[in-house]
């Protein structure tokens, strides 16, 4: 067994290997840019070695460096992690002739699966249903739009080199595959230093399913069941269980068996993935093979019960697999969510910056957090934007559901702006709790982006209780250090009024043991709770139930998050919230007449002109964040006044960029 490896990454997955492999008493050596100095897997992993700049093309994209830093620590195999390197065939080989071990399969094996279009080639003759496309680089927009049309719409234009969502469009008519053909190659070019694309059908009402499957050096392989990756947005997953809602076991041995096919077909030793499209009709066709693991691993971890980070080691160190195919179980349900630093409210946008509060659930046998951060450090626009991985175990989907909404409400991120509200909202949905989904439900279900009504709560109300508990709570503080004279204390009232969204909720409150009564109407909540405040998190419980959430004080207002719903209810007396319902609301200031930037980014072409009319529609600036291109375009005709800020800017959120006659 190694005495030493390097990883070749960041982040979460760094992290995640270090922790296996420490696990495996093996030391390991971590590489870090400029931006990752201070980053949590330097600090866990037993040596480190600075590689470069933040810009991943300069520090983590250079082989040589990568190579040197093995040499010089004396790493004697190298996890490549996922992206990056991951699935580069001259990196695995380079390694290789070095005479290192390449934690991942054979270059060979990376060079035939890595290449999309030799890989669906590869797939035919392995006996693997594979989806009609064009199987040949395309070489002009023109060209992308006449094999479209030939194919026939709707289209995936895809990145030959591509993975993980980069480099990937739907195109539904022309204009959109010429469009989709150019995002494609300059993402594919900046994320893979690959710009071949190719087309194949789109299939309409798909889910997205991929086959685990594991190989060793002796010509042993086996599948180790599904997992379901249909909840994406914009072609990234956001949601992952395992095993399927959706497929039966016929099914799943039918694909299991076609994705070994494939895997002993290019003679693949180590964890991969094979992917699939899976019609209504349990039709399934060949998109992909990863040659790398897969972001979302733990799932399959969790009910096979397996590492396949230590599967990864033991199979590069010349070990056999110490089971078959036979032994393979599925054991419950697992579920997990990718917590990502965007805003959901704002349409996704990426959020940079530090991580002021990164307070995790509590890790146990059903609940588990794998994360690259920690609190005080920052996300930095150079790289994905990926916080942590949120990951549960249940008896069921129902209990995995469950448990993933509980450990949602106690995930306490503070600094930037996190997808936690949405993936809160999905936990909920019907369709979702159903396994009644395609690919295609988030774009279906929140076709207008995303707002806080569409987060019901069952019982608003109790919201309301809640912040009035902490008001008194508050009183009770400050009454308690404020000085006055005996006899001259504040007198509280136990009449209260919480107003939230508009709505008044009169509120009635006694006293009791540890807590308070409070009743609105015909309902009374019973809390008792130790929070005090500082602590952002709520824990207690109500009519004997436990109950968590998240609150804050934030000026009069009480900021409440639960299941996905953000509130802010102000506690105040009747005749106070009498004066506040007189007051005439304030009208937001008209920022029409300029473009200003939703996230922060790289901007990387402004597409028009001073004195230019634009067309509604039409586009006009192009911004990288987290390696994404992020195409802006006029919401109705306008004309351009003043160019403000210049192509290859660095864009703060709000910046103006264009201002308009």
């Amino acid at each position: 067994m190694f005495k030493k490896i390097l990883i070749a990454n960041r982040g979460e997955i760094a992290c995640r290997v270090i922790k296996t492999a420490r696990k495996m008493g093996i030391k390991t050596v971590a590489v870090y840019s400029d931006a990752d100095r201070r980053s949590l897997h330097v600090r866990l992993a037993d040596e480190a070695v600075f590689i470069g700049p933040a810009p991943s093309k300069d520090s983590y994209l250079v082989m040589d460096k990568i190579i040197a830093a093995c040499k010089d620590t004396g790493a004697e195999a190298v996890h490549p992690g996922y992206g990056f390197l991951s699935e580069n065939e001259e990196f695995a080989r380079r390694i290789e002739e070095e005479g290192i071990k390449f934690i991942g399969p054979k270059h060979y094996s990376i060079a035939r699966m890595g290449d999309k279009i030799e890989s669906k080639k590869l797939a035919l003759e392995a006996g693997v249903n594979t989806i009609p496309g064009y199987n040949e680089p395309i070489t002009g927009p023109d060209e992308a739009v006449e094999i479209a049309r030939k194919v026939g719409y709707p289209v995936m234009i895809k990145a030959s080199a591509g993975g993980g969502g980069k480099g990937l469009r739907v195109a539904w008519n022309d204009e959109d595959a010429h469009e989709g053909f150019s995002s494609c190659v300059h993402e594919a070019k900046n994320s893979f230093g690959d710009d071949r694309v190719f087309i194949e059908k789109f299939v309409q009402e798909p889910r997205h399913i991929e086959i685990q499957v594991l190989g060793d050096s002796c010509g042993n392989y086996v599948y180790l069941n599904e997992r379901e990756c249909s909840i994406q947005r914009r072609h990234q997953k956001v949601v992952e269980e395992a095993p399927s809602p959706f497929i039966d076991p016929a099914t799943r041995k039918a694909m299991g068996e076609q994705a070994v096919a494939l895997a002993r077909a290019v003679q693949y030793e180590s964890a991969g993935t094979v992917e699939f499209v899976v019609g209504a009709d349990k039709s399934f066709y060949f998109l992909e093979m990863n040659t790398r693991l897969q972001v979302e691993h733990p799932v399959t971890e969790y009910i096979t019960g397996l590492d396949l980070v230590e599967q990864m080691i033991r199979v590069a160190a010349g070990e056999k697999l110490a089971f078959a195919q036979k032994d393979v179980k599925i054991n419950g349900w697992a579920m997990e969510c990718r917590i990502n630093a965007e805003d959901p409210f704002r349409g996704f946008l990426p959020s940079t910056g530090r991580l002021v509060k990164f307070r995790a659930p509590l890790e146990s046998k059903s609940v588990r957090v794998d994360t690259g951060v920690y609190e005080g450090g920052e996300i930095s626009m150079y790289y994905d934007s990926m916080i942590a991985k949120l990951i549960v175990h249940g008896a069921s989907r129902q209990q995995a559901i469950e448990r993933m909404r509980d450990a949602l409400n106690g995930f306490v991120i503070r600094g930037i702006s996190s997808n936690i509200p949405f993936q809160a909202a999905l936990m909920q949905h019907p369709r979702f709790q159903s396994g009644s989904f395609n690919t295609g439900f988030i774009a279906e279900e929140y076709a207008n982006g995303f707002d806080s009504s569409m987060v019901p709560h069952d019982d608003p109300a109790l919201l309301a209780a809640v912040a009035a508990f902490a008001r008194l709570r508050y009183i009770d503080r400050a009454m308690k250090i404020s000085g006055q004279h005996p006899g001259f204390g504040r007198k509280v009232t136990s009449e209260w009024v919480a107003v939230m969204n508009g709505v008044q909720y009169p509120i009635v409150v006694s006293r009791t043991k540890g807590g308070m009564s409070l009743t609105h109407g015909d309902k009374t909540y019973d809390i008792v709770s130790d929070w005090s405040f500082g602590d952002q998190l709520f824990t207690g419980t109500v009519n004997g139930q436990p109950i968590c959430l998240q609150i804050e004080r934030h000026g009069l207002a009480y900021r409440i998050s639960h299941f996905g719903l953000q509130v802010a209810p102000v506690v105040m007396t009747p005749y106070s919230a009498y004066l506040l319902s007189l007051m005439p609301e304030k009208a937001p200031p008209d920022l029409s007449r300029f473009l200003i930037s939703p996230m922060p980014g790289l901007l990387r072409e402004v597409a028009v002109a001073e004195g230019q009319e634009v067309k509604a529609g039409e586009k006009l600036v192009v911004i990288e964040a987290m390696k994404m291109e992020n195409i802006l375009k006029a919401e109705h005709d306008v004309k351009v006044k003043k160019i403000v800020a210049q192509p290859g800017a660095s864009l703060s959120v709000d910046e103006v960029i264009i201002e308009f006659e």
